[in-house]
């Protein structure tokens, strides 16, 4: 037999999930700092393969699982910390991140070993603005 919830069980539930919910909500401030922490790590990398990984283990970080550029196949810092900094940060974050990740997708294109790491230590520098 089937009973419908009575509305003091409904009341109890809704306040429950408000008071859990936080506890699974992104921790942006995490995120950055850990893309910031790879970006500085690709840019003292001394190969493009180690620079190119970090580059997209900073992208991971700051799209999320299911975001554009996340490649599953490479290390997700972040993957216990939240959906992506870029979808967890405040608003006032967003535009820096965007051009982070841009950068840091740049980076990632980019052939010439030097110009990688200068992009890296770019997007790191923008990250750790971010940060603060």
């Amino acid at each position: 037999m089937i009973r419908a919830l009575s509305l003091p069980c409904l009341v109890a539930i809704g306040v429950l999930a408000s008071i859990v919910r936080p506890a699974y909500a992104g921790d942006a401030a995490k995120e950055i700092a850990t893309a910031a922490a790879h970006a500085g790590m690709a840019a003292g990398s001394a190969d493009m393969k180690m620079v190119k990984a970090h580059l997209q283990h900073v992208v991971n970080c700051l799209v999320g699982p299911g975001g554009a550029g996340f490649d599953g196949n490479q290390a997700n810092p972040c993957k216990d910390l939240g959906a992506g900094a870029i979808g967890d940060a405040a608003k006032d974050k967003k535009a820096g991140l965007d051009r982070a990740l841009m950068m840091a997708k740049e980076g990632a294109m980019e052939m010439d070993l030097a110009k990688a790491k200068e992009k890296a230590a770019a997007t790191q520098a923008v990250l750790n603005e971010l940060a603060m």
